[in-house]
């Protein structure tokens, strides 16, 4: 069963430099995790409901199945993206799995 990884980041201090390091550094090291089938990422720029845009910030990594998840997180180059992600991420930022239906 395809999992997927969801990052959801919060609105960061400065978000030109946040960008910047996500963009140039960040997703680069995400998209040498082993196992990683799709990444997608984009900032939000509204709240369909009208609410508060309380994420900034998403992305979303596909994975064979949650062993091919482990493995990649697991690996020095899902490490290296994991450590980078505790040094951009603006408090409060989530990180969540999920299990594909289809």
């Amino acid at each position: 069963m395809t999992v997927k990884l969801v990052v959801l980041y919060t609105r960061p201090e400065d978000p030109e430099a946040f960008d910047q390091q996500y963009l140039g550094t960040h997703m680069p090291l995400v998209s040498k995790i082993p196992g990683l089938q799709r990444a997608e990422a984009g900032r939000f720029v509204g709240a369909a409901d009208g609410g508060e845009k309380t994420y900034y910030r998403m992305a979303e990594l596909y994975f064979a199945d949650q062993d091919a998840l482990n493995a990649g997180l697991g690996s020095a180059e899902g490490e290296a993206a994991a450590a980078d992600y505790q040094k951009i991420a603006p408090p409060g930022s989530r990180l969540f799995v999920a299990n594909l239906d289809a």
